[in-house]
């Protein structure tokens, strides 16, 4: 196992969730380019409202690409301003 992998494992545990429902890819993928694409503080931010919006009955991979696909789209002369 990767320090990653047991980092989910123990955090899972400590939740009481299970590891295998954790799309770490999908994560990973969407605070990259949160990170990249509009300001890194917003990558953790936007891994916590992709949680929200899963707990609420999002399927994680449709809401991971919309939140990237909005990043994406940001507007890098924004900075960290919402779009009009």
């Amino acid at each position: 196992m990767t320090t990653l992998e047991d980092w989910v494992t123990a955090a899972c545990a400590e939740l009481g969730l299970d590891p295998a429902e954790v799309p770490v890819p999908v994560v990973l993928d969407l605070a990259r380019d949160v990170a990249h694409q509009v300001l890194r503080p917003g990558a953790p931010v936007s891994a916590y409202l992709l949680g929200v919006a899963v707990g609420r009955g999002a399927d994680p991979v449709a809401a991971a690409d919309r939140l990237s696909a909005l990043a994406g789209g940001w507007p890098v002369e924004l900075g960290d301003r919402p779009p009009a």
